[in-house]
This record gives C-alpha cells, structure tokens and sequence, in this order.
C-alpha cells in the first residue's frame, strides 16, 4: 500500500475543520503526554517508537479502517520507518513532514478583518505552539506585533500583498518562544518596539513603546497611549488598533489570563496584573476585540480559526476577570501555576540579546506547548 507525507499546514487544516485523523504518535510517553497535536475529532495511539522495532503486527487491531491515519514524530525519520512498515502490512498511511519540530513552526495565517480607512489586520496562528502574531496592514504599509523567529513567514506575506513592513512592536520581553522582530526590523529597516521597563538589560538599540506613542501604519494608527498594562512583565503594553482591536499580549488570554512569575517576580506583579485586568481594562470600551498573543487550549478558536472574542464576553465569561476577593486572586495567579515554559530563562536571555543559539538550539528551547496561561 501507500505512503504519502502530510504536511503542518494540512493538519493545521484538518484541526481547524474538526476533520477526524488517527494519529500514532511514536514518540516515548512523556513527550505524547506533555505536548500532542491536538483537535476536537483526532484520535490518539501512542506507541514508542522502539517498541516497534520487531514490527507493527500487535497494533494492526488497533488501527481505524475508515480514518485517515498520521503517523508523528519528533523529527520525521521514525515515522516514516514505521509508515513503511504499515505499508507493508496492507495500510495506507501518512507521515508528518518535518515531524513535531514542524508542527511547532507552522503558522496559519488568518485574515481578521477590514480597517475602516483602507487596510486589513491578518492573524497568524502558531496553532501548534499556541503563540498569535499579527500583521495590521494600510495603505502599502505593515506594521508586526509579537513575531515568531520565523520571520520569512511575514515577509513572503508583506511581498504577497505588496506591502512594506514599517514598524515591529513586541508587547513585552517573551519568555515561551524566541521573537523574531529584531531580525524582521533588520531585514526590512523597520523600526523596533520594545516596552523599556522590559528592556533594561536588552544588548540592542531599539524604540522605546510608551504610553503616549501613537504609531501611523499607512491610514491606520495604533493607539499605545493610557494602555500601559503590567502583570505578566513590568513593561506589558497593549494596543488599540483601528479603535476595534486591543491586543492584549499575555494579559489576557480568551479562556484565561496572564501568568506573572516567568521573571521571578509573582508575587510583586500580582497587584499590577490585577490592576491590569480589573481597572485599566474595564475602562476600555467592551466592544473591543480582544487579540491575544497566545491561547491555551483548542476550544479557543473560531470556526474560521481565529482566536478573537470581545471583551463583554470575556468579563462574562473567564473565570479570571471575576474573582472579587483579592486574596483569591493572588493565590490564583502565585499558587499551583502551571509548569514553566521550557528553557524560558535562555528564551528570555536570547530576547534580551544575551545569547545567540543556533538554529536547532532554538527549536529546542521552544519545544513543547503554551504555558503563559493561568486557568
């Protein structure tokens, strides 16, 4: 029978339609078990991949007849051996190309909406990282906020649209994945945003993002001024993009909120992250469209893909933005977090420019998934 590969991108596709897929993940159990591919309608069989090496007869029964069926790695060479070895026990399968690194890199590109003086604003969804970037375009001028090191992912999109990237904005210092908006700005001349409380020890000359800034992307202007928004970093600064967007970084997330201990500083930033997300927010109209730069778990996307909701509902609906007691709160936001993310202590130093790892150090600084969140 067949063997054909399945590319991020087509999986990124089925997740996002709720297609069904088996998935064999071949990886050992703690790697399936902290970090999978995940959907609504995927089916799991996670068998190591060593535990194969005598054959696959003992797991035929446990195969679907009538779904596709992927086979997962972490890099790509084991799943194509046992794809083979199904093949040659009648089965028609698929392998990941570029394994779980490139489920980790895929970003799918969303298109949010129109600007109302000319202009759109993309989403790019990392869907197997959980990170969200944006690219707010008007007028033959592109603006990026909160980029992935993938950088020739926006600019074969800015070339595509026939825009020049002008300005790039991160929210705030990450510390889950590597930004690629110092590289993006160097490539293209743009200039570089960076929240200077966050920048203090940064190795880099860069444009200091303060309240006050208001940034004209072609006929749109982002609005910076009075959203100054600490709790996840000291810096964390927000958006209003068209006075319908608010990107709200690592603040506040659809189903959850921001985590504010990734500095070793919970405890002093639990005040500013409630103040945040209970004050400054709650001043900002309700209609806004909240835009996240990460999400957590699958039931955060929209029919289309997209992670976006308005701000009514979020303070309707996360459980976060409802905690009256204060003491609550801070034991919510300090006590019983989730796992760090991996390696964020170096993902902080190479944002800062203190180190440059090469590319496979990278990926596997940023392997494994979104642990921004507080739920």
């Amino acid at each position: 029978m067949t063997v054909n590969q399945m590319s991020a991108a087509e999986v990124a596709k089925k997740a996002i339609n709720k297609e069904a897929l088996f998935i064999l993940d071949v990886r050992n159990e703690d790697a399936f078990q902290d970090w999978k591919i995940e959907s609504e309608n995927f089916m799991y069989l996670n068998i190591p991949y060593f535990d194969l090496l005598d054959g696959v007869e003992g797991i035929l029964n446990q195969l679907p007849q009538d779904k596709d069926i992927l086979v997962v790695c972490a890099k790509e060479g084991s799943s194509i051996m046992v794809a083979e070895m199904l093949s040659d026990e009648g089965k028609d399968v698929f392998y990941l190309a570029g394994g779980m690194r490139a489920w980790s890199e895929h970003l799918e590109p969303v298109k949010l909406g129109e600007l109302k003086d000319g202009g759109e604003l993309y989403q790019f969804v990392r869907i197997g990282k959980g990170c969200l970037s944006y690219m707010v375009v008007s007028n033959g001028e592109a603006a990026i906020i909160d980029s992935t090191r993938m950088t020739d992912t926006y600019l074969q999109f800015a070339d595509e649209l026939g825009v020049k990237i002008t300005h790039v904005f991160d929210t705030h210092l990450h510390a889950d994945h590597i930004s690629g908006g110092r590289m993006i700005a160097e490539k293209t001349g743009a200039a570089y945003w960076l929240p200077p409380k966050d920048a203090t020890e940064v190795t880099f000359a860069y444009e200091a993002l303060e309240d006050g800034n208001d940034v004209t992307i072609g006929n749109t202007m982002i609005h910076i001024h009075a959203l100054y928004s600490p709790g996840h970093t000291i810096g964390s600064t927000s958006f209003i993009v068209d006075n319908r967007y608010l990107l709200s970084g690592d603040i506040l997330f659809i189903d959850s909120i921001g985590r504010p201990d990734l500095a070793g500083m919970a405890e002093d930033w639990v005040a500013d992250l409630r103040e945040s997300l209970y004050a400054r927010y709650r001043n900002l109209s309700d209609q806004l469209i909240v835009l996240p730069a990460h999400f957590m778990i699958m039931d955060e996307l929209n029919e289309d893909g997209s992670i976006a909701k308005p701000l009514h509902e979020l303070y309707a609906n996360n459980h976060g933005l409802n905690i009256e007691d204060e003491e609550e709160f801070r034991k919510l936001v300090t006590e019983n977090l989730p796992p760090q993310p991996n390696a964020y202590q170096e993902i902080r130093q190479t944002n800062m420019g203190k180190m440059t790892p090469d590319e496979d150090k990278q990926r596997e600084m940023e392997i494994g998934p979104n642990r921004c969140a507080v739920r």
